[in-house]
């Protein structure tokens, strides 16, 4: 029964987390808005959906693997966020009128190795 309540738990708040990440994307004004949402919220949601269905398995194995899916999801999705944003920024895409300042200056070409 505690494992059962802990999976639904697990169920509904990674799922709250996924409805708020798509609705970010839906909802916010510019590029680097949604992929924040997407990358913070999306994590944070798939990792506890797919940690749920490591313990509802109900073997050390599953769970591990989970808890290992869990954790490159934590590492790798807010960094590949950033690297995106940042060649979107130098690309040119621009910030929202909403957003207040841009810290992030435009740089200069990237100096080619010789």
């Amino acid at each position: 029964m505690v494992t059962a309540l802990a999976v639904s738990a697990l169920l509904v708040i990674g799922s709250l987390f996924s409805v708020l990440a798509a609705l970010g994307v839906l909802r916010f004004p510019d590029l680097y808005t949604r992929m924040h949402a997407a990358s913070k919220a999306g994590t944070i949601g798939s990792g506890l959906l797919l940690l749920a269905a490591g313990i509802h398995a109900m073997d050390i194995a599953i769970l591990l693997r989970a808890l290992a899916g869990f954790a490159f999801f934590v590492l790798t999705a807010p960094l590949s966020a950033h690297l995106l944003a940042k060649a979107a920024h130098q690309a040119g895409y621009r910030l929202t009128n909403l957003s207040v300042t841009d810290q992030m200056p435009q740089s200069a070409p990237a100096a080619r190795w010789q």
